[in-house]
C-alpha cells in the first residue's frame, strides 16, 4: 500500500494544533477564531497594565514626600476648630448678700388736730415745708379762752377770800375755846368751814390752769421735726377740738431723718438666718447690729447705697403670707428719701468666704439644669453641671460643680458644641467695680 507523504505532514500539523489548542480547519464549532485571540491578547495587556499601575501607586504613596502632600491636602479640606476665649474662674473673698424689696416709712407720723374748738384765726406755714418741733402752725381765735381764763382767776380770788375768812374765824374760835366761851361744836364748824374754803381754792386754781391750757391750745405748734403736709382747713373755718372723736384734722407731719425701711422676709430665709445665728456664723437679727444697704429703684449697683442696720423683727410669722415683717433704720440727712417710696435692701446672708465667680453669660440653661462649658487639655468642649448662687461683684457665684483650675468658655459659646474641638484663647474675668 502506497503512503502519501503530504497527507502525513498535514495530519501531524493537525495533531500539533490540537495539542496547542489552536484552530483546526473544518472544526469551527470547537476552535477559537482570530477575533477571540485578539480579545484575549487585549485582556492580558490590560491585566499587566493594572498590576503595573498598582505597584507604581504603592511605591508612590509609601514615599515620605507623598505623606506630607496628603496631610497638606487634608488640612486644606477640613476647616480649623473654632476659636473661643477661656479663663479660670475668679476666686474672691466675699460676703453673700440677700436682696429684698420694701418701702420707706417715717419714724414719726403725726396727725395735727385741734384740741379746742373755735374759729381758725391764722395759718403760719407753707404747704410742704420743713418745720421744726415747736414751730407755730395754726392760731385759733383766743378771745373766748382769754375771757374764760379771766373768769377762772376771779373765781380763784373769791375762793381765796373765803379761805382767808375761814382761817380768821377758826383762829378766833380757837382763842375763845381756851376760856370755854365757844362751844366745841362751834369750833368744829369753823374747822370744817376752813377746810371747805381751802378745797374751793384748789378747785379754782385747777380751773385757772385749765383755762390757761385751753388758751395755750389755741396756738397749734409742730409736735415733731419733719415735713408738713397741706393745711386741711382754711382761715375762718370752725374747727372741732377736744380729746374725743370727731376732732378736726388740720394737717400731718412726717419725720425724715432718720427714716425706716420696712420689708417682708420669707419664712425659709428667716429660718436660714436662725440656723446661721445658732451656729455662730451670723449675728442675731434682733440685736440691732446687722448692717444693711439700701438703694432706690433708679440707682444702679450698690456703690452709692445708703447704710443702715436692722432694728426690729416682728414677733410672729404672717400665717396667710408665710412672711415676717422686718424693719431697718438709716440716716437721711439730706431729706432726699420720702416716706412711701419703694427701694431695694440687701443684708448679709453668709460669713466671709472664698467664692468661685464666673460671668453670668457663661452659665447656660439645659432644661432644668445650669451648665458651664469647660475646655479640656486636648481642646474638647465638656459640659459641666453646676449649682449657681446669687450675683456678687457683677458675677455669678458657683456653689458646686466647678473647680478653681477649670477653663471655662467666657466668649464664643455659640461656636462651641459638647464633644467638639475648639481653639482656646486665654482671657480674664474682671469683677464689676460698681458692685463693690
Amino acid at each position: 500500500m502506497t503512503q502519501n507523504p503530504e497527507g502525513e505532514r498535514s495530519g501531524s500539523r493537525a495533531a500539533q494544533d490540537r495539542a496547542a489548542g489552536g484552530p483546526i480547519d473544518g472544526e469551527s464549532g470547537s476552535g477559537r477564531t482570530g477575533s477571540e485571540w485578539k480579545r484575549l491578547a487585549v485582556r492580558s495587556v490590560a491585566v499587566l497594565l493594572t498590576l503595573f499601575g498598582a505597584g507604581a501607586a504603592y511605591w508612590y504613596f509609601n514615599q515620605p514626600w507623598s505623606r506630607a502632600v496628603e496631610v497638606a491636602n487634608a488640612s486644606i479640606a477640613a476647616p480649623p476648630p473654632p476659636t473661643v476665649t477661656v479663663s479660670a474662674p475668679l476666686q474672691r473673698k466675699i460676703v453673700e448678700w440677700d436682696e429684698y424689696t420694701g418701702q420707706f416709712a417715717a419714724v414719726e407720723y403725726v396727725e395735727v388736730r385741734a384740741r379746742v374748738s373755735g374759729y381758725l384765726d391764722s395759718i403760719h406755714f407753707e404747704d410742704g415745708q420743713i418745720v421744726e418741733k415747736g414751730d407755730l402752725l395754726f392760731v385759733i381765735d383766743p378771745r373766748p379762752f382769754e375771757i374764760a381764763l379771766a373768769s377762772a382767776k376771779a373765781q380763784l380770788a373769791q375762793a381765796a377770800a373765803r379761805l382767808e375768812l375761814a382761817n380768821a374765824q377758826l383762829e378766833r374760835a380757837d382763842q375763845l375755846r381756851e376760856t370755854n366761851v365757844v362751844a366745841a361744836s362751834t369750833y368744829d364748824q369753823r374747822v370744817q368751814e376752813m377746810r371747805a374754803a381751802a378745797a374751793a381754792v384748789e378747785s379754782a386754781q385747777a380751773a385757772v390752769r385749765a383755762a390757761e391750757l385751753d388758751l395755750v391750745f389755741t396756738r397749734v405748734t409742730a409736735p415733731v421735726t419733719g415735713r408738713v403736709s397741706r393745711n386741711e382747713v382754711s382761715v375762718g373755718s370752725l374747727v372741732s377740738g377736744g380729746s374725743g372723736g370727731g376732732t378736726s384734722l388740720l394737717t400731718t407731719i412726717v419725720s425724715l431723718d432718720p427714716i425706716q425701711f420696712v420689708f417682708d422676709l420669707s419664712e425659709s430665709n428667716f429660718l436660714a438666718y436662725q440656723r446661721a445665728v445658732a451656729d455662730g456664723r451670723l449675728e442675731s437679727t434682733r440685736n440691732g447690729g446687722i448692717p444693711v444697704q439700701v438703694r432706690l429703684f433708679d440707682e444702679e449697683g450698690w456703690g452709692a447705697a445708703r447704710g443702715g442696720r436692722i432694728d426690729f423683727v416682728d414677733n410672729q410669722v404672717d400665717r396667710s403670707a408665710g412672711t415676717i415683717r422686718v424693719r431697718a433704720i438709716l440716716p437721711n440727712p439730706d431729706f432726699f428719701i420720702t416716706p412711701g417710696q419703694f427701694g431695694h435692701l440687701r443684708m448679709p446672708g453668709s460669713e466671709l468666704y472664698e467664692a468661685i465667680l464666673v460671668p453670668d453669660s457663661a452659665v447656660v440653661t439645659d432644661q432644668s439644669r445650669k451648665v458651664i462649658m469647660i475646655v479640656t487639655e486636648d481642646g474638647t468642649v465638656e459640659p459641666r453641671v453646676v449649682r449657681p448662687g446669687p450675683m456678687e461683684l457683677g458675677l455669678r457665684v458657683i456653689r458646686e460643680g466647678l473647680a478653681p483650675t477649670d477653663r471655662l468658655i467666657i466668649n464664643g459659646l455659640m461656636r462651641a458644641r459638647p464633644g467638639a474641638k475648639v481653639t482656646p484663647q486665654p482671657g480674664k474675668i474682671e469683677p464689676a467695680q460698681s458692685q463693690s
